[in-house]
Parts: structure tokens; C-alpha cells; sequence
């Protein structure tokens, strides 16, 4: 192969090193934003939820009685109860934290974490196929997608990290 093959090669690797590691920041700081806001929803009742989606969501209904996002909002906090509360502030906590626990681990570059990583994104990517079954979202699609992404690159980083152990173990 000649030099400029070479080198293509390689800075095509280093962008998908560099993909891989904002992928996985942005995994982190999700995780990091779930754990409040499940910390936070823990601590809430739905009538206070009500209240602030009421004044975040005033001023755009006035000027626009249609907007999609707030109604959207409004109608979802109006079918808000305890059990449902509480079912999203421990899904966001155990989602949150088993995020910001794996990528850490993989971030430090420990080796067990990365099929763990896997497949915790693949449970959490099969439930989020049931909701977009069920109740389609574009985000929770785009969310989803980006999930998949992750799993491919954390595959490709776990392979070119386990390599090395492998040919040590052979010799």
C-alpha cells in the first residue's frame, strides 16, 4: 500500500476514535442529566410538574394556541400521576447511572465494561423500539439511532483494545 492509502487509513481511524470518544462524553453527560432529572422527579409530585410545565408553556400558548411541543407538554402532564412519576424518576436514575458507571469504566479503558456497555444499550434500544411501536417520537428515534451508533463504535474500540490482550495470551 503507498503512503497516501496509508494515510488515509489512518486519519480515517482517528476520526472514528474521535466519534467514539464524543459519542461516549455525550453518553456520559446524558447519563449525568438523567440522574437529575430522575433525582429531581423523584422529589416532584406530578401536581408541581403540572405547575412548571403551566408557566414554561404560557407565553407560547398565548402567542401561538397550536404550537405542537406545548400542547404536547401540557397534555402530558395533565395524565401525570404518582405511579407514573415514579416509574420515570427510577428509569431515568437506573438508566443515568448505569451510563455514567459504564462509561466511565470504558473511558479508563477497563475491557470488561465494553461488552457490558453493549449490552445495556441494546436492552435499553429494545425498549425504546416498543415505545416507538407504540408511541413514535422523532427525538426518541434520533435517540435510538444514536444508541446503535455507540454499540458499533464501543464494538470496533472493544475489538482493537482486545486484540493486543489476545496475541499476549497466544505467546
Amino acid at each position: 500500500m503507498d503512503t497516501s492509502g496509508r494515510s488515509v487509513q489512518i486519519r480515517h481511524r482517528r476520526l472514528l476514535d474521535r466519534t467514539f470518544y464524543v459519542g461516549l462524553i455525550l453518553k456520559g453527560l446524558n447519563g449525568l442529566a438523567e440522574l437529575i432529572s430522575g433525582t429531581a422527579l423523584l422529589f416532584t409530585g406530578p401536581a408541581k410538574i403540572a405547575s412548571w410545565i403551566s408557566v414554561l408553556t404560557q407565553h407560547e400558548l398565548s402567542e401561538d394556541p397550536q404550537d405542537f411541543i406545548a400542547r404536547s407538554l401540557v397534555s402530558l402532564s395533565e395524565r401525570l400521576d404518582v405511579s407514573a412519576t415514579l416509574f420515570a424518576a427510577f428509569y431515568l436514575l437506573i438508566h443515568g447511572l448505569v451510563k455514567v458507571v459504564l462509561v466511565w469504566a470504558v473511558l479508563k479503558n477497563r475491557l470488561w465494561a465494553y461488552p457490558w456497555l453493549i449490552g445495556f444499550l441494546i436492552a435499553f434500544i429494545l425498549y425504546q423500539a416498543y415505545e416507538l411501536i407504540v408511541n413514535f417520537s422523532w427525538v426518541l428515534l434520533a435517540l435510538t439511532v444514536f444508541d446503535v451508533v455507540i454499540i458499533l463504535l464501543t464494538w470496533r474500540e472493544y475489538q482493537l483494545h482486545r486484540l493486543p490482550d489476545l496475541q499476549n495470551q497466544n505467546e
